[in-house]
């Protein structure tokens, strides 16, 4: 009779410590939770203070092909680059289209009227590209239209104008 009180006593002490070792787990869990919310709104936070993009949702993806207008500048842009030192001057020979919203409130403002700014536009993009060397506009031309496109969007103080996009590059 004693061992078999041994093995029930042991049997209760097991049990109690699987028990004690559920509740402690739950509390854990729930006061991680309540950690990892706080620390993801928290990393939200200051992602939105620097704009970092989380979820890769650019203003490009969120608007739909219908709700877009181009506009394409006219004639065929010749904009000579920064000197490399070697002699010779370089160009960059492009068509230049910007990608309007349609939805966007300062659409109906500007988007009509883009042949009377056109000329501001050019010299905007103009700005620009002359402050890049020949190799730069090669390796980087995304980079190129990400600062054209933050230029014009500070000159019309909007983002209605969400993309800039080149065809028919050729250098020179």
């Amino acid at each position: 009779m004693g061992a078999f009180m041994k093995k029930n006593l042991l049997s209760i002490l097991i049990l109690t410590l699987l028990i004690v070792n559920i509740v402690m787990t739950s509390i854990m869990m729930f006061s991680m939770t309540g950690t990892m919310k706080s620390t993801s709104a928290l990393v939200a936070k200051v992602a939105g203070v620097l704009n970092i993009e989380l979820a890769g949702d650019s203003m490009e993806e969120t608007v739909p092909i219908a709700d877009t207008a181009f506009y394409t500048l006219e004639g065929t842009m010749s904009i000579q680059l920064k000197d490399i030192g070697d002699g010779k001057d370089h160009y960059v020979i492009c068509q230049v289209t910007l990608y309007m919203d349609t939805r966007n409130k300062d659409y109906k403002k500007y988007g009509e009227t883009m042949k009377d700014m056109e000329n501001m536009i050019k010299s905007e993009i103009i700005d620009v590209v002359t402050s890049y060397e020949i190799d730069e506009v090669k390796a980087d031309m995304e980079g190129v239209k990400s600062e054209i496109l933050v230029k014009l969007q500070q000159m019309f103080n909007s983002d209605f104008i969400y993309k800039v996009a080149f065809s028919d590059v050729k250098y020179q």
